[in-house]
């Protein structure tokens, strides 16, 4: 439903370079960047070794289809040229999950952003800069946003433009639960 975003997760294949290597990271930054449409947009994202975690809204399942069919695919042509590879990247399809309560959209944006400490990476300036917190405004306390184009879309749904900050802005420290 177009109201609720909606956690995804894409898990690669094995035999592939670390997504959180710089050179493969900033190639799957530049695919997450250009796959928002204007029915489908990626608002959250986080790359970790060997999946993304993303909060994503959709029109329907129609464009929620399409576009994470858009997204797997300008990731997989990315890091296939950087690497120097053909073939799938991603084993499967994707994971979704409707986001239904500002709780729930709460717990998705600190499981996706903060998902680098879950798998232990020391982040120096306390965010992950392979993920959009560097641009993400619902932190405490607040952060100078980092300066340039940022790689997602402002939310459009209630729930995660508004109402999750109903249930506080997200400390530094957190984690995410398991």
């Amino acid at each position: 439903k177009a109201r609720f975003p909606l956690h995804v997760t894409l898990r690669a294949r094995a035999g592939l370079p670390p997504f959180r290597e710089q050179a493969v990271g900033a190639v799957v930054r530049g695919a997450v960047a250009a796959a928002s449409r204007e029915t489908f947009r990626v608002v959250h994202f986080s790359i970790q070794r060997d999946h993304l975690h993303l909060v994503v809204e959709a029109h329907d399942a129609t464009a929620l289809a399409r576009g994470m069919q858009g997204l797997a695919v300008r990731v997989a042509r990315a890091i296939n040229g950087l690497v120097g590879a053909r073939g799938r990247v991603f084993r499967e399809r994707y994971h979704a999950r409707e986001l239904t309560t500002p709780r729930s959209v709460r717990n998705a944006i600190v499981y996706v952003l903060m998902n680098a400490r879950k798998h232990g990476a020391r982040l120096a300036s306390g965010v992950d800069a392979l993920s959009s917190a560097p641009w993400f405004d619902g932190f405490t306390p607040k952060l100078a946003r980092q300066a340039g184009e940022p790689p997602v879309r402002a939310p459009r749904t209630w729930l995660a433009g508004v109402g999750w900050r109903r249930r506080g802005l997200v400390q530094l420290g957190e984690r995410p639960r398991d």
